[in-house]
């Protein structure tokens, strides 16, 4: 017989208060997870108030990872210090979801960034610009690499910054050295790099040189590179400079903006020292 003094919930009313649908409860109740507090003569279920603490923390455990299973698990082996030795765990496990979330947060912010500068750059132009040192992160020497050996590289650097929580947002972009350009070969990239506004400790990196640099566009595919460089070889002749140690090569545009080819945009930005003839 029910209390009268207590305020009992049918299962209809315990559901609306948990926000869940009956048959949740129906579950819970035959796997023994939740059961009612008690069940009359006639096989209806009723709930306690206190029960919905219960059934909160079951939701909690569930939004944070939890099985159904490694919840029955916990509840069959409950006391104050095994609840307590779970929440402290559930943070650790909060806390490293919301590092998580804040360097997608960052990397979503920088996308947005460079993508609304993109829209107004004019992709013929060429410049001369002053740089300040920037930190890099860098792949492996992939120098000379065979092709397979220079896809094994990209997917190694991304796993790497992946696992490193190295991404930034910026794009992955390619370094050339000096004598590897002026042959010619403007993809034998010597190292994949990523940009690295608030280096973190423990990783080596590489110090991107201060300087002047002849900056440019290229737009199609990167069978026709040599194109852009010719004019960006020829602005710098004419202002009185030479090609610096390395150049440095990252997408504006690529596969996530544009669906051809023919439409993508490489930055390339090329170190400059000053042309001292005799």
């Amino acid at each position: 017989m029910l209390n009268k003094n207590i305020k009992f919930f049918t299962t209809g009313e315990f559901a609306k208060l948990c926000k869940v649908n009956k048959q949740t409860l129906i579950y819970y109740d035959q796997i023994g997870l939740l059961s009612p507090i008690m069940k009359d003569n006639k096989d209806y279920r009723y709930y306690s108030i206190a029960q919905y603490d219960f059934f909160s923390v079951i939701e909690l455990l569930k939004a944070l990872g939890m099985s159904l299973k490694e919840i029955q698990q916990y509840m069959a082996d409950k006391s104050p210090e095994n609840f307590l030795e779970l929440m402290r765990q559930q943070k650790e496990i909060v806390t490293k979801k919301r590092r998580e979330l804040e360097m997608i947060e960052t990397i979503i912010d920088v996308k947005i960034e460079s993508t609304a500068e993109a829209l107004y750059l004019d992709f013929d132009s060429i410049s001369i610009e002053h740089f300040p040192e920037e930190t890099l992160y860098l792949s492996k020497n992939i120098e000379d690499s065979t092709e397979e050996l220079f896809v094994k590289a990209v997917s190694d650097f991304i796993d790497e910054l992946d696992r490193s929580q190295l991404d930034t947002g910026y794009p992955i972009g390619g370094i050339t050295k000096r004598e590897q350009v002026l042959a010619g070969n403007y993809d034998n990239y010597c190292f994949l790099y990523m940009e690295q506004p608030q280096p973190r400790e423990g990783h080596p990196y590489f110090k991107a040189i201060e300087g002047e640099f002849i900056i440019g566009y290229h737009v199609g595919p990167s069978t026709t590179l040599g194109e852009t460089y010719e004019r960006l070889f020829n602005v710098m002749q004419d202002k009185g400079y030479m090609l610096g140690q390395y150049v440095y090569e990252e997408y504006i545009y690529d596969a996530v903006i544009k669906n051809r080819e023919e439409e993508y945009v490489t930055k390339i930005m090329m170190e400059l020292v000053k042309d001292i003839k005799p």
